[in-house]
């Protein structure tokens, strides 16, 4: 089974909601989790999940499950129109088996994708959502293109959308500074992804990586030299694992509305829903994180194994 993509939402009184997404072979297991209280649903025209989701939620409450998915605009040097995105959203209602959606995502929005998605695509999409198509009009970044969210840094300039899809985590921190000021102030939603990739799961990946950026004067040699160079990390009071350190560090990040974390299993899920419902790093931890880490730039974002570099 391929993975499935995991949320916690959090409300702005604080409390904890559970959201999740899916892929296509996960119905069974998408109804599982929903007697767990998850109730939270992303997906993508692009993922191929959608049907899934939707036999997974029929006879389910429509008001029960908020439903979240995403068209791109441009991808492989393809271009859409702004027919065809409003198209894929009718498609995806379909699939999805509902009149509405809560959240339309324009997916993988960037500097070269934006003109055409802002003077076409949006104005479309805006009459749509007046019909009851979706409720809230969403863009989500390409980090490993954009690791200084150019193009949400534009979006959010333009105060078109209410909620932007962010990389943000330990080792890739510059949202801080450069999205979640912006997102904070004008009241946007933020989904977190990237927070967990290959480079927290795989000690040797993480040791190659280091490497790396320790030969480029980023990080310092003593720490890239370490069998196991986020072990200050894992400690009795502290966190269990690096993953964990991961989920926990971002979850209580200020500005931070959504963790989004990937699993294949029940047991798998639970493990990530406890780190994210864990209390923060201790301040001590935090503090030596961003003495480390808070200048890289675009680390972890890589989407294959390769040895992280920063693309400061």
């Amino acid at each position: 089974m391929g993975a499935l993509y995991w949320y916690l939402f959090r409300t702005a009184s604080g409390k904890a909601i559970a959201a999740v997404a899916f892929n296509k072979e996960a119905a069974a297991l998408v109804r599982s989790v929903l007697d767990l209280g998850i109730n939270v649903s992303d997906t993508a025209q692009i993922y191929g999940t959608e049907d899934a989701i939707g036999d997974a939620l029929k006879g389910v409450p429509r008001e029960s499950v908020v439903l979240s998915t995403k068209h791109l605009v441009k991808f492989e040097g393809r271009t859409y129109s702004a027919a065809e995105v409003v198209a894929g959203l009718n498609e995806s209602l379909k699939r999805l088996g509902t009149d509405h959606v809560d959240v339309f995502f324009i997916h993988g929005l960037t500097v070269d994708r934006y003109d055409h998605a802002i003077n076409s695509v949006v104005s479309a999409l805006k009459r749509e959502q007046e019909k009851g198509k979706f409720r809230f009009l969403g863009a989500t970044e390409a980090p490993p293109q954009e690791p200084r969210h150019q193009g949400t840094i534009k979006a959010l300039a333009d105060d078109l959308f209410d909620v932007v899809m962010v990389a943000f985590s330990l080792v890739n921190q510059n949202a801080r500074e450069l999205v979640f000021p912006r997102t904070l102030a004008s009241r946007v939603g933020t989904m977190l992804m990237f927070v967990v990739r290959g480079i927290f799961a795989d000690t040797a990946h993480l040791r190659a990586s280091f490497r790396v950026l320790s030969e480029k004067g980023e990080l310092p040699d003593w720490l890239a030299a370490k069998d196991d160079p986020l072990d200050f990390l894992v400690h009795a009071g502290g966190a269990t694992s690096h993953t964990d350190a991961a989920y926990r560090y971002a979850r209580h990040e200020p500005g931070a509305d959504v963790v989004l974390f990937g699993t294949s299993s029940i047991a798998h899920m639970k493990e990530n829903v406890a780190s994210i419902l864990a209390p923060p790093l201790p301040e001590a931890d935090r503090a030596k994180v961003e003495e480390l880490f808070g200048r890289l730039v675009g680390v972890g974002l890589e989407t294959h194994s390769a040895p992280a570099q920063s693309a400061r």
